[in-house]
């Protein structure tokens, strides 16, 4: 059978049959992909824990004909043992990795910005940012405002989202797609205050710097509307985000 290399993040598993399991993986160059790892459920198996949630791994696939096959794995990086420890990082990483799930939803169509997006964020949650550490939910906020904008639904944080009329504004409605004017706010919008929509715009440009001086409300604010604003773009909520909010 051709075979094919490329390098995953590995999101999701499920059993099939008695010794295997599906691995469904966001990789670097194929996209999201669906694949069978033979043997990997038994303690010999040469995979060992190696296809667990992500792990970011460099895969061979042999092709076949309704679902390719998993032949050789090896670890670049496990973020799945020091997330496995600790519920904060765990929840808000199931978070990530089930927006990036539904985001490419298309499988074997390259997808090369949610992957880099998807490992810098795990990184981060794992490692800190290149401004050193931040709140797991800062980083996964950050993650859910740049992952949706790449999939083109990016919030709109300057202007009213829905006349244009240019701000500064002080509503947000994740139903009209952002930021609205007085005139246009929808009932059920929510007031929104200058330091969180710069604290947002920081999110959304990755800039880690101009986080430093986030306060906690300013946090669970942008942790808010990020949610109903990714929950609406979905069409239906993430189930793992109720565990963060629990948390």
């Amino acid at each position: 059978m051709p075979t094919y290399t490329d390098e995953a993040v590995v999101l999701r598993t499920h059993k099939l049959g008695e010794a295997d399991r599906i691995i469904t993986v966001l990789t670097r160059s194929h996209g999201k992909l669906r694949a069978v790892a033979k043997g990997v459920r038994r303690t010999s198996s040469k995979f060992g824990g190696r296809l667990e949630p992500f792990s970011h791994v460099d895969l061979q696939f042999a092709t076949g004909r309704t679902l390719d096959v998993i032949t050789q794995a090896v670890t670049r990086h496990s973020y799945a043992e020091p997330l496995a420890h600790d519920y904060e990082l765990y929840t808000t990483g199931q978070v990530m990795i089930e927006t990036a799930d539904r985001l490419v939803a298309e499988e074997g169509q390259p997808a090369p910005r949610q992957y880099h997006l998807l490992l810098g964020a795990i990184q981060a949650l794992t490692s800190g940012t290149s401004d050193g550490p931040r709140p797991p939910a800062m980083v996964m906020d950050s993650y859910l405002l740049r992952a949706i904008s790449v999939a083109g639904y990016a919030p709109n944080l300057t202007d009213c989202a829905r006349c244009g009329e240019a701000g500064p504004h002080e509503a947000f409605s994740p139903v009209m797609g952002g930021l609205v004017c007085r005139h246009c706010r929808p009932p059920g919008s929510a007031q929104v205050d200058p330091e969180t929509i710069a604290y947002l715009v920081a999110l959304v440009g990755g800039d880690w710097p101009a986080t430093r001086t986030a306060t906690d409300i300013m946090v669970r604010r942008g942790s808010g509307l990020a949610a109903a604003f990714l929950s609406w773009q979905l069409e239906r909520g993430l189930r793992s985000l109720r565990h963060v909010e629990r948390a």
